[in-house]
């Protein structure tokens, strides 16, 4: 079992930056998807971003040029960096794993994310 800890929210300024983490333990298999996810209050949880353990990303549209994933195979670690933050990014965001064969999926606990304009 796979379990993800997320750090590095808070309160920032529109136009302002902060870098989220996701520390994952346990027994990780190396064929997986890593991924943020967000959730504003009253909203759906939607699709941030993701990265292959190959090192492949995707982006939702509406943070592509702002957000970058990255991971730290060696550190069992993902992160988002968030530049440009704009009101509309308030959420809590939550790290998630993912692997197909054998299938499995693991949430994080999440960190909130303040943005005021």
């Amino acid at each position: 079992q796979v379990q993800l800890v997320e750090s590095g929210g808070g309160l920032v300024q529109a136009g302002g930056s902060l870098r989220l983490s996701c520390v994952a333990s346990g027994s990780i298999f190396s064929l997986n998807v890593m991924g943020w996810y967000r959730q504003a209050p009253g909203k759906q949880r939607e699709f941030v971003a993701v990265i292959t353990s190959g090192g492949n990303t995707n982006y939702a549209d509406s943070v592509k040029g702002r957000f970058t994933i990255s991971r730290d195979n060696g550190k069992n670690t993902v992160y988002l960096q968030m530049n440009s933050l704009k009101p509309e990014d308030t959420a809590v965001y939550y790290c998630n794993y993912r692997v197909i064969i054998p299938r499995n999926e693991v949430w994080g606990q999440g960190t909130l994310v303040t943005v005021s304009s």
